[in-house]
């Protein structure tokens, strides 16, 4: 009985360390909290741009308030609403969309957001917009700004052109191999953007670098879409906007740091 005893001691006390490790190991992989600052975040100057509940800090851009029939909050994230499924008003017209505004302006700043796409889709996120150039010349609802892409690169017809792929700065740096996540799941996007340096990052992989001001990125204005628009290229303070490009799309973990320069 003493020998049987001395044998089981040790093969509990196994048991229950195992068990402790297991608890351990599953709570340092829990996943972070959505929409939420950590207590890192606070002391590194991160403002959340997105509550997860509300459009508190967002409106249309050229307009006053959200509009709501194309954007919506739902699980945790802002969702646009595929155009198709938009309601229709008495005269059987769609309700009219547009783009989603950040109200406060940056100038230098790191972004960090999570997003994901609907299959076939095609969004973007953009940045150094000015609602008064975008909306010149008569009512729009679309931003004229630096575009991070967001696409369905395997099935989207727009991946004929490589600046059109995701994370590229849309129609002028193309973003070659980025790490995208199966579509369906959320993939994390950051935008840097601090004096004349500008940073596209994917799933903690940088893949677009420039420079404002350069010969380099000069050439690319020249040969983009953009060339129409002869202040596009100026650094200002800008609204943060979330394209509304007839696809659904998600947006959840928006966060923003300013560069005091």
């Amino acid at each position: 009985m003493l020998k049987t005893t001395k044998i089981l001691l040790p093969l509990a006390i196994l048991f229950i360390l195992i068990g402790c490790t297991s608890s351990t190991k599953k709570e340092n992989n829990s996943e972070p909290a959505l929409n939420k600052l950590t207590k890192a975040e606070k002391e590194q100057g991160w403002i959340l741009l997105f509550d997860g509940k509300t459009f508190d800090g967002w409106r249309g851009l050229g307009r006053e308030a959200v509009p709501d029939a194309h954007w919506v909050i739902e699980d945790d994230a802002i969702r646009k609403v595929e155009s198709g499924e938009v309601p229709v008003q008495a005269d059987g017209q769609p309700l009219e969309g547009g783009d989603l505004m950040t109200i406060e302006a940056f100038r230098d700043f790191e972004l960090k957001f999570e997003w994901k796409i609907s299959p076939g889709g095609n969004s973007g996120i953009k940045y150094n917009v000015s609602e008064e150039l975008s909306t010149r010349g008569g009512p729009s609802h679309a931003a004229l700004g630096f575009e991070y892409q967001l696409l369905d690169d395997a099935n989207h017809p727009d991946n004929q052109n490589i600046t059109h792929l995701t994370a590229s700065l849309y129609d002028m740096i193309p973003a070659i191999n980025a790490p995208i996540k199966p579509i369906g799941e959320f993939n994390t996007g950051r935008i840097v953007f601090n004096g004349n340096h500008g940073e596209h990052w994917i799933n903690g992989v940088k893949v677009v670098d420039y420079d404002l001001g350069t010969a380099r990125f000069d050439t690319l204005f020249q040969h983009s879409k953009y060339v129409r628009n002869p202040d596009f290229p100026e650094k200002r303070a800008g609204h943060i906007v979330l394209q509304d490009h007839s696809d659904e799309i998600w947006f959840r973990n928006i966060k923003i740091r300013k560069f005091e320069n």
